[in-house]
């Protein structure tokens, strides 16, 4: 998934998306979901958390548990981007609101620094959170190297890295224990190749699903579904009724897992009138 030297960027996320294209019309040309066209399935069900945020511990921990209790989710991932000690109140109150039953893991959102990373990971272990994810920049695989190394828990990251030539200097120096590839930059081709390159190295895989549509939330499943090394599925509650508006048919989760169905291809159905209108509102 490269040409001339580009290894990243807008270039292969363009690939990237092309790479889905195909797959969905292979898969509904030959009656066949997505997974069953790279490998097959290792696992029934996908299990993904639940993202949520904000700033005022009361709100956040009620929306957790609202989460949870509500609509099944038994992990949740909190976007947080308050100073260390503020942070650190709203996963506080979190934690006591939800339980020790429920996992948890903090993005920062590339917000701190190495040492400032590290003291912040710190008190996140005291609360049993699962992994912090991208603590600091996305060019400094030196120090976040350092920061999976001082840490006890788990370090998450990877979501702007799109091809194995990336992820391969990121894995040599041991800068993370969950790689989060986001397949709508990498596509399932490469996807699949990120996936064999983390296994060969016993790490696992936790795509991320940033802002892309219902087509990347639809191709993450297939994905996780059909990786040896999958752990974790990101997934936005909230946002999911918002991005399937374009779609007649598209997967959802029931308490905190998708189920794999045999639906051809990626097993979304685009209303194309309905983009259409959408389209003309931008």
């Amino acid at each position: 998934m490269r040409e001339r030297g580009h290894i990243t960027g807008f270039y292969v996320d363009a690939l990237a998306g092309i790479d889905l294209a195909l797959y969905d019309l292979l898969g509904k040309a030959l009656n066949k979901p997505a997974y069953k066209l790279i490998g097959g399935a290792f696992r029934a069900e996908v299990q993904v958390y639940a993202g949520l945020g904000g700033s005022d511990p009361a709100q956040v921990a009620e929306n957790a548990e609202i989460h949870v209790a509500q609509h099944g989710y038994r992990a949740l991932k909190l976007h947080l981007r308050s100073a260390t000690p503020e942070l650190l109140t709203i996963v506080r109150a979190v934690r006591e609101r939800v339980g020790p039953a429920v996992d948890l893991m903090v993005d920062i959102h590339m917000l701190r620094d190495v040492s400032g990373a590290i003291e912040l990971g710190r008190g996140l272990e005291e609360l049993g959170v699962r992994w912090l994810e991208s603590p600091c920049q996305p060019e400094d695989v030196r120090g976040q190297a350092e920061i999976a190394r001082a840490l006890d828990m788990q370090v998450a990251t990877g979501e702007w890295l799109r091809t194995i030539w990336e992820w391969r200097q990121w894995i040599e120096a041991r800068a993370f224990d969950v790689a989060m590839p986001d397949i709508a930059r990498t596509g399932l081709s490469e996807g699949k190749r990120i996936a064999a390159l983390c296994d060969s190295f016993n790490l696992p895989i936790a795509p991320h699903v940033g802002g892309g549509g219902i087509l990347s939330v639809a191709a993450s499943v297939h994905y996780a579904a059909a990786i040896p090394n999958f752990q974790i599925l990101e997934h936005s509650h909230a946002a999911h009724a918002v991005k399937g508006r374009i779609a007649q048919r598209y997967p959802e989760p029931v308490n905190g897992v998708f189920v794999l169905d045999e639906t051809p291809g990626l097993g979304v159905e685009i209303d194309e009138e309905r983009v259409t209108m959408y389209a003309d509102k931008l």
